[in-house]
């Protein structure tokens, strides 16, 4: 099962003229949220970015750019392990 969190919240970039086609990201992301294509790297699917920051960690060109845990999906990550409602900075108040 892949696991999606809310829409168009995850702060996940790439600059795909800064990638030089290693392939790092695509090892490293735990939920494959990148693949390569003609030599480069590409966005799966953004909305199942977790914001671990693992990808931008490991790109040696800092092609990648994620805050990691912040923002909607980490409030949520926060809420399984405390089991109260999420709650993010993104609006000031619950997330959506």
């Amino acid at each position: 099962m892949k696991l999606k969190y809310l829409k168009n919240v995850a702060t996940l970039e790439l600059n795909s003229e800064k990638c030089i086609g290693c392939g790092r990201c695509t090892e490293v992301c735990p939920h494959g949220v990148f693949d390569m294509a003609e030599d480069k790297a590409y966005i799966t699917d953004k909305d199942m970015c977790m914001e671990c920051g693992a990808c931008a960690l490991n790109c040696p060109v800092n092609a990648i750019e994620v805050n990691a845990g912040v923002g909607c999906a980490a409030a949520i990550i926060m809420s399984w392990f405390t089991g109260k409602e999420p709650t993010c900075d993104c609006s000031g108040g619950k997330c959506c």
